[in-house]
């Protein structure tokens, strides 16, 4: 009998989530995780008892973890949101380990994952952020296939009790505006908008499969065992500049950065070598520079 871990905010979704676990997993058991990351100070405490008083209701082992979730976004230097993404999912994994449950499930569904999608299209991806929000390593997303909408009607048809988040109308957060003000638009040109990006997503999914599984079928090679961008063997590819991307993702170059470097090595790869001088050329990401040397693109870590 598997033993699943239900993420449960107290907001819609998760209270959804909450409420038809057993029909989502037949047979399986499950406890409750609430993180409470302390930002909206008496709201946020009210949803803590709030998941608590449900726990005890429905005879559910319920675990409370409390986040100084500002403390640990400002010493890493990275947002509220990615910090609290950070904190939850490592105390997930934790939980997972410790208390021998099988998976988590989260309640994410098709508008949380069209939001996704547009985001990392806005900010520049590749395709891996076109995929939505795909299968990962003892995660699941059950609620994939519904919208918000159709999750309200439920919840209301059956008079079940969430809590709302009041920062979720607060337009100055790029998803919410995307939800209230970019979506509706949407909806007038095209009302099955999220079906469609759904199913585009899933397209896409099975593409970047097909381009991950040729790119690990040439990447032996491409490096030294230090890890430096062999070049010679790289521009030998038909298909360089994927192979190039993949290679230096952790280097985090921004978009135009990386077309830089792009456009000097097809300039090296296509016209007579000794023409194009390439030795010396430095390119900075976020904590990362490459630099060609020698035949190589090498990666420096910047202090």
């Amino acid at each position: 009998m598997p033993r699943i871990l239900l993420a449960v905010s107290g907001g819609i979704d998760s209270m959804y989530l909450a409420n038809r676990a057993p029909e989502l997993f037949p047979g399986a058991r499950f406890a409750v995780a609430h993180c409470n990351f302390q930002l909206r100070g008496a709201e946020s405490d009210g949803d803590e008892a709030f998941v608590r008083d449900w726990c005890a209701a429905h005879g559910m082992s319920c675990f409370v973890e409390r986040f100084d979730t500002r403390a640990y976004a400002a010493s890493r230097g990275i947002s509220l949101e990615m910090a609290a993404r950070e904190l939850r999912y490592d105390w997930f994994a934790r939980l997972c380990r410790t208390e021998g449950f099988d998976a988590v499930a989260v309640a994410h569904n098709a508008d949380d994952n069209a939001e996704t999608l547009i985001l990392n299209l806005l900010r520049g991806t590749g395709t891996r952020g076109l995929r939505g929000m795909g299968p990962r390593a003892g995660i699941l997303r059950p609620l994939l296939g519904l919208s918000r909408a159709e999750i309200r009607v439920w919840m209301e048809e059956h008079g079940a009790a969430w809590r709302e988040d009041s920062t979720n109308a607060d337009c100055a957060l790029k998803r919410n505006r995307i939800r209230h003000e970019v979506f509706p638009a949407f909806e007038k040109i095209n009302p099955s908008f999220l079906r469609t990006l759904g199913e585009d997503m899933r397209r896409i999914a099975r593409v970047d499969d097909i381009a991950e599984s040729w790119f690990r079928s040439v990447e032996q090679g491409l490096t030294t065992p230090g890890g430096a961008i062999r070049l010679d063997a790289l521009l030998a590819l038909e298909h360089w500049e994927y192979a190039l991307w993949r290679l230096t993702e952790d280097a985090s170059l921004s978009g135009p950065t990386f077309e830089k470097l792009v456009a000097l090595l097809q300039r090296y790869r296509e016209e007579p070598r000794g023409t194009v001088t390439v030795g010396g050329k430095a390119f900075e990401g976020n904590g990362c520079r490459l630099r060609i040397r020698d035949g190589l693109l090498l990666k420096e870590i910047i202090r």
